[in-house]
């Protein structure tokens, strides 16, 4: 390191910083098993003690090691371990990692194909694997986001822009009471009054019914509003539910309504035999979101959005400057920032194809097929204890149950759903995996999520035994 230039570092003293992040990274990966499935308990505490001022003097890097892998990281929620089972699992590929590093040290700006034409072709490979697992033809085109609430707002806006006026008040967009709240949110964002909102009613198995969507369409049509969107999902957050796909495309057809598939969760079980079977009727849509930070098993900050015409994405984002390029014409080779809101944007698209190109997709279609094996199985073991009541069976990898003992001390709904409250905590004190609770209608659910490719038979077996002292102990 040059003293005049203090943050121009030689090859040597890049190699050591790698090193000694990489001394810490992997006994943190290679523990990730033994570690709690959550710590947060004083975490308030730790982080006001890391509020500082602007700091005007260096500190050593093992000292910040220290304070990261001592400290902040371990009081935390273990997203990348085995017994993580909450919400949508992150699964966190060292591979990616590892992308991201060489990604971030070249820093080659990407907004626009001609500033790295082969970085450009390797995001355009992978933006037309993920067309090719979803069924679009070649005209389709996509982006690769933050996630699917970026995902979901840009599609929004597309749609909004491709089917409706200038004055798109009276759109109307409808999904069901299942949906994920991040349509709500972009729907909000991207303009929409709330009361043209419609949250329909879900069937027993928590899908969007159609018969409600026909009678919510043909009401607003003759209260003089314009139905214009409906949101199907491909796997919910709550239950891992799949919506009738096909009955809703062939719905939207006749209404003329934009399809948009949340397929954030469940997208990628495509590449399973299963998964094809329950997501048919995906390659109709308009657009579809997919998260490969969820059923990729990629970090958090990895997303995508597809849109069936390309050509929509580029008319709704696509704007001049004279210190831009012309734009192109070519779709394989079209400059991001035509596609989507942003202009400057990481290089996102090695942290998917390194790990693919590596492995290939075998590995990943066997990991998922897994998951879906190990659900159905939780599902089945949760039926041979006493008091447990299986509320939504896995359609995919996502199940809901919870402890109907059918009297004390669970008299009344409010005092079943305490008791699950408890049961909940209970499983969760042990540590070993992290569960969360959910409300469907009036009842309050416990979740099992599988998803991280660190999750095997072993901790699966471990979550049941947790369970059944969990009763026992709220039981007494």
């Amino acid at each position: 390191m040059s003293h005049d230039h203090p943050l121009e570092l030689s090859g040597d003293e890049m190699r050591l910083l790698v090193e000694a992040a990489m001394e810490r990274i992997t006994k943190h990966v290679d523990t990730l098993a033994e570690q709690p499935a959550t710590a947060t308990e004083g975490g308030l505490r730790l982080a006001r003690s890391l509020a500082e001022p602007l700091p005007q003097d260096g500190t050593p890097f093992p000292k910040l090691l220290d304070l990261l892998f001592d400290r902040a990281v371990p009081r935390s929620l273990n997203t990348a371990g085995p017994g993580y089972l909450a919400y949508v699992p992150g699964g966190g590929l060292l591979h990616s990692a590892i992308a991201d590093l060489i990604a971030d040290s070249v820093n080659r700006y990407v907004g626009l194909f001609s500033s790295a034409p082969g970085l450009g072709q390797i995001e355009a490979n992978v933006v037309a694997w993920f067309r090719e697992m979803v069924g679009y033809p070649p005209e389709s085109g996509g982006i690769l986001t933050s996630g699917g609430s970026l995902s979901a707002l840009t599609a929004l806006i597309t749609a909004r822009r491709e089917r409706l006026p200038e004055n798109f008040l009276s759109g109307v967009l409808y999904w069901s009471d299942q949906v994920h709240h991040s349509l709500e949110k972009a729907a909000l964002l991207a303009g929409f009054p709330a009361a043209n909102l419609r949250k329909l009613p879900s069937d027993e198995r928590f899908r969007l019914r159609v018969d409600a969507l026909e009678a919510a369409v043909e009401e607003d049509r003759r209260r003089g509003l314009t139905p214009f969107l409906v949101v199907a999902s491909g796997g919910t957050t709550n239950t891992g539910a799949v919506d009738p796909l096909e009955e809703i495309a062939e719905s939207a057809r006749r209404h003329g309504l934009w399809l948009h598939v949340d397929g954030a969760y469940g997208g990628f079980f495509l590449l399973t035999e299963e998964g094809k079977r329950l997501l048919r009727g995906i390659e109709l849509a308009d657009s579809v979101v997919l998260d490969p930070h969820k059923s990729l098993f990629l970090p958090y900050g990895t997303g995508a959005l597809l849109v069936r015409d390309a050509g929509a994405l580029r008319r709704t984002h696509s704007t001049t400057a004279d210190y831009l390029p012309q734009s192109r014409d070519d779709l394989d080779q079209v400059d991001p920032s035509d596609m989507s809101p942003e202009l400057t944007r990481p290089f996102r698209g090695l942290r998917v194809w390194l790990p693919l190109k590596m492995h290939g997709i075998g590995p990943f279609r066997v990991e998922l097929e897994e998951k879906l094996a190990l659900a159905r199985q939780a599902a089945e073991d949760l039926k041979t204890i006493e008091g447990i009541e299986v509320v939504a069976e896995p359609q995919l990898s996502t199940l809901a149950f919870r402890l109907n003992p059918g009297g004390p001390p669970a008299d009344t709904a409010e005092d079943l759903n305490r008791l699950n409250r408890r049961l909940m905590n209970a499983i969760n004190d042990r540590k070993r995996v992290f569960l969360t609770g959910t409300k469907l209608g009036d009842r309050f659910v416990i979740r099992i999520c599988v998803l991280s490719f660190r999750t095997h038979r072993d901790r699966m077996e471990m979550c049941l035994e947790d369970i059944r002292e969990a009763v026992r102990a709220v039981s007494g």
